[in-house]
């Protein structure tokens, strides 16, 4: 498949306590927790839980994560997790991700570019996503 251009699908966050180190700052590995929650609810958005694949004998595993941050996320902020899909293939999806303030600025506070590729469990090799899910990518979602 090609380049794909889609709409957003946005996930709205706030940080918890959990979410932060001492100084009340979102621990840095925390922005890819946020991340893999709004993969998580964008896929459910169509129609699929990760479960489903699971029984399928199929899971989504991170290959590849360009990760840039650019100002701090602290504790109780309110943020958006902006999730768009850069390319799709028929085992791999290129996410555009980033992180912002959900307030009248809209700071950007991390942008990242994550590679997931669809594995078989057994194997965990590379292997073809459903044709269902393939289609469903490839079609307009809103």
């Amino acid at each position: 498949m090609n380049d794909i251009k889609r709409p957003e699908f946005i996930l709205p966050i706030r940080v918890y306590y959990e979410d932060t180190d001492v100084a009340g700052v979102v621990y840095y590995a925390n922005y890819l927790k946020f991340y893999e929650r709004a993969r998580t609810e964008w896929l459910r958005s169509l129609g699929y839980d990760q479960d489903v694949l699971i029984e399928q004998g199929l899971a989504f595993a991170v290959a590849h994560v360009d990760a840039r941050y650019y100002a701090p996320a602290r504790f109780n902020d309110k943020l958006m997790v902006k999730t768009q899909i850069e390319k799709s293939r028929r085992a791999s999806v290129i996410f555009k991700q980033e992180i912002i303030t959900d307030d009248d600025e809209q700071t950007v506070l991390n942008k990242a570019t994550i590679k997931v590729a669809c594995v078989d469990l057994k194997s965990m090799q590379p292997k073809s996503m459903p044709q269902y899910l393939v289609e469903e990518i490839a079609s307009d979602w809103c």
